[in-house]
């Protein structure tokens, strides 16, 4: 199935007196290959991202494995209908989301202790990799988080009027 947006994704899960199986990932269903996965652990009131390649643009399929969060992807594909529209999403624990190339992507950790699995299409590009401000005045986002953590790279990313304009160039 081609997934032009993000969608969120519930699988079945089999709970018995030991805990619980659930699949994750089924290839039929989406047509994603994935290349590398990653994990990432965040405390309550992390935000990360909003991040995005400009080469080798991702595919991103996450999972919560722990936690809650308010996952937040934003259409940064310039010639898109949607472009600079915003897709909220939160994700419990087992709940998965599905990203298509083009998207910046990011969250804000909600629980206590936050477990995210990542699955991505293409490795990681350092030099195209970007940054789009999490407070953005444009954008307007409620993250649902009173006082923000955030990386010391996040707090140099560039608004969204000046990556318009970036793209605008190319």
């Amino acid at each position: 199935m081609q997934i032009k947006t993000p969608k969120k994704f519930k699988t079945q899960i089999f709970k018995d007196n030991r805990g619980f199986f659930q699949e994750c990932f089924k290839k039929k269903k989406i047509k994603f290959n994935p290349v590398f996965s990653a994990l990432s652990f965040s405390k309550k009131n992390v935000i990360r991202g909003l991040h995005l390649q400009l080469k080798k643009k991702q595919k991103i399929f996450i999972t919560v494995l722990k936690g809650k969060i308010l996952d937040i992807c934003v259409d940064a594909n310039i010639k898109s209908k949607n472009f600079g529209k915003i897709f909220k999403n939160t994700l419990d624990v087992g709940d998965m989301l599905y990203i298509p190339k083009g998207y910046a992507h990011g969250f804000a950790a909600l629980d206590k202790e936050n477990l995210i699995m990542y699955q991505f299409s293409e490795y990681r590009h350092e030099n195209s990799e970007i940054g789009i401000l999490y407070n953005d005045k444009h954008l307007n986002i409620k993250w649902r988080v009173k006082k923000p953590i955030q990386s010391k790279k996040d707090k140099k990313n560039i608004s969204f009027e000046m990556f318009k304009k970036m793209m605008k160039k190319k």
